[in-house]
């Protein structure tokens, strides 16, 4: 796990971003993908993605096996929820942990949130999302959405080696739909996945990213 390339990294945060302009989209009005409201908010941001993001969503919502479906949790964050969130862990972290110095606090908290400079979900790139059945039964992927290395002892990994067979054999079935549809995974957590962002740039070795921040209720650049 030491190997993986966190979002503060200076090889993510360097990469240029040249926005190709695409809207967000409501993934409410896509077929095949269900939005769960757990995080729903007034404005239905949770609920939105850019464009080329929510087709490729699409895509591999038909690859998954007969019977089962991808369940979104959020897709677009505002900024200002995206530093909310961020500066929050940070203070746990450094409550339980008051002899980190900055840089590695930043870097702790890197694993969970992305600083909010560079976060794909500040620029509708990304996604976080399970599988359940068609009758609307979560399918067991080892820890909860958004459970935090602290607490789920590191399971939320992708690569983790603490989760049961089962749920292994589920972030496998995952992962084959997203990664053939073109989207990359955030190694530090199962569930978040994203297409045109400075850390998909890096994975897939872009020169650039297609998507900056972009806001609710404006065009992107």
């Amino acid at each position: 796990m030491s190997s993986i390339i966190l979002m503060n990294d200076p090889r993510v945060v360097g990469i240029p971003v040249h926005d190709c302009g695409e809207a967000l989209v409501d993934l409410r009005h896509l077929p095949f993908v269900d939005v769960d409201d757990r995080l729903a908010d007034q404005d239905g941001a949770y609920a939105q993605l850019r464009e080329g993001v929510a087709w490729r969503l699409a895509r591999a919502a038909r690859l998954l096996p007969e019977g089962l479906r991808l369940l979104v949790t959020e897709g677009y964050r505002p900024l200002a929820l995206q530093i909310q969130y961020f500066e929050e862990y940070a203070a746990e972290l450094r409550k339980a942990n008051p002899d980190w110095s900055d840089a590695h606090l930043q870097q702790q908290t890197s694993r969970s949130l992305s600083p909010p400079d560079v976060g794909p979900h500040v620029a509708g790139a990304a996604v976080d999302l399970t599988l359940r059945t068609a009758s609307g039964t979560e399918l067991d992927l080892g820890t909860p959405v958004n459970a935090s290395p602290e607490e789920s002892d590191g399971a939320c990994y992708m690569d983790s080696a603490l989760i049961s067979p089962a749920a292994r054999r589920n972030r496998r079935t995952l992962t084959a739909a997203l990664a053939t549809a073109g989207l990359v995974n955030y190694p530090t957590e199962w569930w978040h996945w994203s297409y045109g962002d400075r850390y998909w740039a890096l994975t897939t070795q872009a020169p650039s990213a297609r998507y900056g921040p972009v806001t609710l209720d404006a065009p992107a650049p």
